[in-house]
C-alpha cells in the first residue's frame, strides 16, 4: 500500500509540474492589460471612433458657410455669325460673341439671420452625441472584458477543484483496493470508490470544457477573432457596495454616456429646427467677379471686374422649410420622451445592480462558511471510515458535499467581481 501511495504522489507531482510548465508557457495577462488590449483591438470601438470622426467632419461642413466660396470659370464660345442672338431657351443676355475667357467668382455670406449658426451648433451637438456613444461603447467593451476575465478565473478555479477531487478519489480508490486485497474492506467499497472516481472524471471533463469556453469568451471580448489562451493573474477585490443608493442613482443620471448622448441628440434636433425656421429669412451675400479674355470679339473688353450685394428671400418652396422645422421639433420631443424612459431604466438598473452586489457578498460569506464546515465534515468522515466506524457511503457523501461547496465558493468569489463590475457600468464609472 505504501508503494502504491508513493507511486501516486510521484505521478501527481510530475503531472502538476507538467501542467505548471504548460501554464507558464502561456502569455500572462492581468485585468489592466486585458482592458487596455480590448480598447486597442476591439472593432466596436474602432467603428464608434470612425462615426465620431465622421460627425466631426459634419461640423466642418456646417461651419463652411462662414467662409468665402471661390469658383473658377472658363468659357469658350463660337458664333456662326456676328450679332447672333438667342431667341428662345434662355433668360440671360441673348447676345453671343466669339470669346475665350476665364475668371473667378467670390461669394461671402454676410448674414443669414442665424441659420448657419444653428446648423453648426446642431452638428456640434451631434458630434458630442457620437463622442458619448464612443464612451458608451468603451464601457460596454470593458464590461465584457471584466465579465469574461472573472468568468475565466472562476472556470479555472472550478477546474482546479475538479482536478483535486479526481486526485483525492483516485487516492481513496487505491487505498480501498489495497484494503480489500488484504480482506479489510469489502468489494462493495471498491465499487463505490470506482463510481466516485468516474463521477470525478465527468466533473473534470465538464470543468475543462467550461474553462475553454470561458477563455474563448474572453478572447472575443478582447477583440480577437481566433481563440487565445492566457495565464490569468488573480484580481481579487471585494468591497461593500455604497450604502446610499441615491448617490449612485444621481451619479448614473449625470455620467451614463447613453443618457448624455440622447440629451445631445435632443438639443441638436432643437437647434436644427431653429435653422429650418431661419431658412425662411433673407440671405445677404457679397459677390465679386473678375476675369480676363485673351481672345474675344471686338465688341468685348479685354478683362472685367464687378462686385455687389445679393439678397435672396425664399417666397414659396411648397412648405419644405416649415415641414423640416416641424420634423426636427417632433424628433426633439420624441428624444425627450426617450430620455424619460432611459432615466427610469437607469434608476431601476442601478438599484438591481446594487442589490446584486450585496447579495453576492452575502453568498460569498455563506459559501466560505459552507466550505469550512464541509471540510470539517469530510475530515471526520474520513477518520470514521479509516477506523471502521462508518461506511464508504458516508465518506462519499462528505466528499461530494465538500466538492459542491468548493465549486459554489469559487462561483461566489468571482460572482462578486462580476456584479461589482456591472454596478460600476450601471453608474457610468467603468471608463
Amino acid at each position: 500500500m505504501k508503494r502504491t501511495f508513493l507511486t501516486l504522489i510521484t505521478g501527481a507531482f510530475w503531472s502538476a509540474a507538467a501542467l505548471a510548465d504548460g501554464t507558464n508557457s502561456l502569455p500572462a495577462l492581468t485585468l489592466t492589460n486585458a482592458q487596455a488590449l480590448a480598447l486597442r483591438l476591439h472593432p466596436q470601438i474602432a467603428s464608434a471612433n470612425y462615426l465620431l470622426l465622421a460627425a466631426q467632419e459634419v461640423v466642418k461642413e456646417a461651419r463652411s458657410g462662414y467662409f468665402p466660396r471661390v469658383n473658377l470659370y472658363g468659357t469658350a464660345v463660337g458664333a456662326n455669325q456676328e450679332g447672333t442672338r438667342i431667341l428662345a431657351g434662355g433668360l440671360n443676355n441673348p447676345s453671343i460673341y466669339d470669346r475665350a475667357a476665364g475668371g473667378l467668382q467670390v461669394n461671402q455670406l454676410i448674414t443669414d439671420f442665424g441659420r448657419t449658426a444653428n446648423l453648426t451648433a446642431s452638428s456640434k451637438l451631434q458630434a458630442e452625441a457620437e463622442n458619448q456613444n464612443l464612451e458608451g461603447t468603451r464601457e460596454q467593451v470593458l464590461l465584457q472584458v471584466d465579465t469574461g476575465y472573472f468568468g475565466a478565473l472562476g472556470a479555472q478555479a472550478v477546474l482546479h477543484v475538479a482536478q483535486q477531487t479526481l486526485e483525492t478519489r483516485q487516492l481513496l480508490l487505491d487505498q480501498v483496493a489495497e484494503l480489500a486485497t488484504n480482506k479489510l474492506r469489502s468489494q462493495l467499497d471498491v465499487s463505490f470508490a470506482e463510481v466516485q472516481l468516474q463521477q470525478a472524471r465527468l466533473l473534470l471533463e465538464t470543468a475543462q470544457n467550461n474553462a475553454d469556453a470561458a477563455m474563448a469568451t474572453l478572447s472575443t471580448a478582447l477583440g480577437y477573432r481566433e481563440f487565445h489562451q492566457f495565464q490569468l493573474a488573480e484580481a481579487w477585490s471585494a468591497t461593500p457596495a455604497a450604502t446610499n443608493i441615491a448617490d449612485l442613482v444621481q451619479t448614473a443620471l449625470s455620467q451614463r454616456p447613453e443618457l448624455l448622448s440622447l440629451r445631445n441628440q435632443r438639443d441638436a434636433a432643437r437647434r436644427f429646427a431653429r435653422a429650418q425656421r431661419d431658412a425662411r429669412l433673407p440671405v445677404v451675400e457679397a459677390v465679386g467677379v473678375a476675369g480676363d479674355a485673351p481672345t474675344h470679339d471686338v465688341h468685348l473688353m479685354d478683362d472685367y471686374a464687378a462686385g455687389g450685394l445679393q439678397i435672396s428671400l425664399p417666397l414659396f418652396a411648397g412648405g419644405l422649410y416649415t415641414a423640416r422645422q416641424h420634423e426636427a421639433e417632433l424628433r426633439a420631443q420624441s428624444d425627450n420622451e426617450l430620455i424619460r424612459v432611459l432615466e427610469g431604466n437607469l434608476i431601476r438598473d442601478v438599484r438591481i445592480a446594487w442589490l446584486n452586489v450585496n447579495t453576492a457578498l452575502q453568498q460569498l460569506q455563506t459559501t466560505e462558511d459552507l466550505v469550512r464546515n464541509a471540510a470539517e465534515a469530510f475530515t471526520l468522515a474520513e477518520a470514521r471510515y479509516k477506523n471502521g466506524i462508518s461506511s464508504i457511503v458516508e465518506l462519499s457523501e462528505a466528499q461530494l458535499n465538500l466538492t459542491s461547496a468548493q465549486i459554489a465558493e469559487a462561483g461566489a468569489r468571482y460572482g462578486v467581481q462580476i456584479q461589482q463590475a456591472n454596478l460600476r457600468y450601471q453608474v457610468g464609472a467603468l471608463r
